[in-house]
């Protein structure tokens, strides 16, 4: 079950413009990421294009949003589909 504080996630799409150690450094850094779990999100992200990378509130989302969009990244901040029928 999902807690209450977290009510969006942060998309990463495909970009075919950064490699994979740039994605996985700015997951680390960002994200809080260990290596293992920021090599499975970049190679997710290559493979299926996108990749739900981190949960939390809006504002957390929105800081780290702004952060790796940034650095070239691109990301969106989505809403949990079961917090859309409250």
């Amino acid at each position: 079950m999902i807690s209450k504080d977290i009510t969006h996630r942060l998309m990463l799409y495909n970009d075919e413009a950064n490699t994979f150690l740039y994605v996985i450094a700015c997951l680390i850094k960002f994200c809080d990421h260990e290596k293992d779990q920021a090599d499975q999100c970049a190679l997710i992200v290559h493979n299926n294009g996108k990749c739900d990378i981190k949960h939390g509130n809006f504002l957390e989302m929105l800081e780290i949003q702004e952060n790796l969009s940034n650095l070239g990244l691109k990301v969106e901040i989505e809403e949990y589909e079961s917090n859309l029928h409250k």
